[in-house]
């Protein structure tokens, strides 16, 4: 049985007036804090040693702390001193790990227990696939793969350790140099696009938030024959899709959103993305999932984002929306709604 956080308990003692909005330094941390502070609250950002530095050249961030991830909850007490709510992102998950996050003694904006499902890929799947959502194919056994197919490693690891193998004996031999925990799946061909959608309890609607292509290290047509393509994300690259798509692209965020109220209660609260392959006849794909903000977003900071402005008749970028929704939440009381 998991064992839940009690938000009421941890906000007790909180003084809702003076909130502090906290996470962790890299990622999409600026925007984060940068939109915080933007709509009132006190900013923090937690760093690894030896990289606060950066951080603290930006007047919106109003502390900078250095701490070892290793022992993240040595610093919880002083968050809480602060009445902070932590934001998580993938470096929160990859660094500090889910198995600690979900454990975590500090309010959590969205769900963290969908970190977990995030980072095994075998659970990730189950759970696209219970919402209903086109994904690609998965192979247990070699001798039935159907070949391109794209080997994943588990966890928030930015593309870093996947490969392709056409046929089944590049496959075999690859595999068994790994030791890592992985998935095979069919390489689905078409063009890379990643959605970013936020889910309000405040105003009870799925937003389309916006898009973006990563841009991955050598993977994107720039070495044929050259070199083994690999997918480290180094970047992301704004995207406008098609308006005939959209409709298809609402319709999977709502069924994501329905399969996690009822797998992964209680619920999504907040941003998440669906990362797909649009193919040549206009399907759309998706293999994967991130539970909460994803660094994509970070294309539109300060700007807004062009899907924001039909919500709110403004540019938003996801920064200023995570801000938005906890200020409302906390004047309609609705708050615990949005935490874990």
């Amino acid at each position: 049985m998991r064992e839940i956080i009690d938000v009421e308990r941890l906000l007790r003692n909180y003084d809702l007036d003076r909130i502090s909005i906290a996470t962790i330094a890299s990622h999409s941390a600026l925007q984060i804090l940068r939109g915080a502070h933007e709509y009132g609250f006190r900013t923090i950002g937690i760093a690894r040693p030896g990289h606060g530095w950066f951080y603290r050249q930006f007047r919106f961030i109003d502390e900078v702390w250095e701490a070892d991830f290793a022992n993240f909850e040595s610093i919880v007490p002083k968050l809480l001193e602060r009445n902070a709510i932590l934001i998580p992102h993938g470096s929160y998950v990859e660094y500090v790990g889910w198995r600690r996050a979900i454990k975590m003694e500090i309010p959590t904006f969205g769900n963290r227990y969908l970190l977990e499902w995030e980072a095994d890929q075998r659970l990730k799947m189950k759970l696209l696939e219970y919402a209903g959502i086109p994904t690609p194919k998965v192979f247990n056994d070699t001798n039935y793969a159907k070949y391109p197919v794209i080997v994943k490693l588990y966890g928030a690891k930015g593309g870093r350790g996947y490969f392709i193998a056409k046929d089944r004996e590049e496959l075999t031999r690859r595999l068994n140099d790994l030791k890592d925990d992985y998935i095979i799946q069919e390489y689905v061909i078409g063009v890379p696009a990643y959605y970013h959608y936020f889910n309000s309890y405040v105003y009870n609607r799925l937003e389309v938030f916006g898009m973006d292509i990563r841009y991955e290290s050598n993977v994107d047509t720039r070495i044929p024959g050259l070199a083994e393509p690999t997918f480290t994300v180094v970047g992301n690259i704004p995207m406008v899709l098609r308006e005939s798509l959209l409709p298809t692209v609402q319709k999977y965020g709502e069924q994501f959103v329905k399969a996690v109220s009822e797998l992964v209660p209680p619920g999504i609260a907040g941003p998440f993305s669906l990362e797909s392959i649009i193919t040549d006849d206009m399907r759309i794909v998706v293999f994967e999932f991130s539970g909460r903000i994803v660094a994509g977003t970070n294309v539109y900071m300060g700007v807004g984002s062009q899907y924001s402005v039909l919500y709110f008749d403004r540019p938003m970028d996801m920064g200023e929306r995570i801000a938005h929704e906890i200020r409302e939440g906390i004047k309609s009381g609705k708050l615990t709604k949005l935490l874990t």
